[in-house]
């Protein structure tokens, strides 16, 4: 009349439970994306993403080296130019004095022997038009001119000292262009993290207003459909022909899915993002007290981690590391 099976054995302390853990998130596991900005003289708070912001390079120096001291596997950045810098092209994104390439000349210097530097590898931030690539005559956006600039700019960062390349533009070929242009200049031991299935997501809203975005339009002519599947796997395999070192899923939480199958199928390690969105809802309802912060930052990381990530970036990547530790 008994129960034979009891599995509530292995839950009955926390002891117990540590020893039977199937995941674990550990700080390596994470990377912290950082924005800094052009043209302001203190951090600058993102409205949206209350916690995170904009900083400067003295800013950033110092909290690239709080996140390094508290274990985070690497630092993911991203570039804010001032608006009246920006133009068709996105003529900063390649040039040394743009805001991007000095951040991370910034971080290679302070923390580079210690981490791992990333480079957000699109033109998003610096066109005026806000797309990620260069626009043809009839406002589309023009893959292969597009192609040409993303060289221009991922030479620029590996000068500048970044050791990954984060490929997020979603342009077919842009993985295979870039590695044999890095391979050309010599640099071969400069990485591709490759945004190899990213979706045209509503979860990207506040990430906007962190890097001051111009959109005009969506993103969906480029961007994968939220619907699809299939075409996630066939994107994965394009770019591991084309010589990714990483492959990465976009967003995280609502793709989950996508991350297993990924996972099962790739022969590099993985990467989700833990978006804005995804961080901004969590925040607003802990802060609304519905939910318990912590309890919830967690769940969602080792979530992410159970469903195939060997790698997360998170925007609470140094604050999880730190208790983590």
């Amino acid at each position: 009349m008994f129960p034979a099976d009891r599995p509530r054995r292995l839950r009955g302390s926390a002891a117990m439970r540590r020893l039977v853990a199937e995941t674990s998130l550990e700080p390596r596991h994470l990377v912290l994306p950082m924005f800094v900005a052009d043209g302001i003289t203190e951090p600058r708070p993102i409205s949206s993403m209350p916690g995170v912001v904009q900083h400067t390079l003295d800013s950033l120096r110092k909290a690239a080296v709080d996140a390094v001291d508290a274990g985070v596997g690497g630092l993911m950045l991203f570039g804010v130019p001032r608006p009246d810098d920006k133009d068709a092209d996105g003529t900063l994104a390649s040039a040394p004095e743009g805001i991007l390439n000095r951040g991370l000349a910034a971080l290679r210097a302070e923390v580079g022997a210690d981490t791992v530097v990333m480079a957000d590898t699109c033109l998003d931030e610096f066109t005026d038009h806000g797309h990620c690539g260069v626009l043809a005559a009839d406002g589309s956006v023009d893959n292969d001119a597009t192609l040409r600039r993303y060289v221009d700019m991922a030479l620029a960062q590996a000068e500048s000292g970044a050791v990954l390349l984060g490929t997020s533009g979603m342009m077919d070929g842009q993985v295979g262009v870039i590695r044999s242009a890095l391979d050309e200049a010599g640099h071969i031991d400069t990485g591709i993290l490759a945004y190899a299935a990213k979706y045209a997501s509503a979860f990207y809203g506040p990430f906007r207003e962190a890097v001051g975005s111009s959109l005009q339009g969506d993103r969906r002519t480029y961007q994968q459909d939220p619907a699809n599947r299939r075409e996630a796997v066939r994107e994965v395999d394009l770019d591991l022909v084309e010589g990714a070192d990483i492959v990465m899923v976009k967003p995280a939480m609502a793709y989950l899915d996508i991350l297993r199958d990924v996972a099962d199928r790739s022969t590099v390690p993985v990467a989700a993002y833990q978006i804005s969105g995804e961080y901004s809802m969590i925040t607003a309802a802990a802060q609304n007290g519905w939910i318990d912060r912590d309890a919830a930052v967690l769940e969602s990381l080792l979530g992410i981690r159970r469903a195939g990530a060997d790698i997360v970036l998170t925007y609470w990547a140094a604050e999880v590391a730190r208790r983590l530790s």
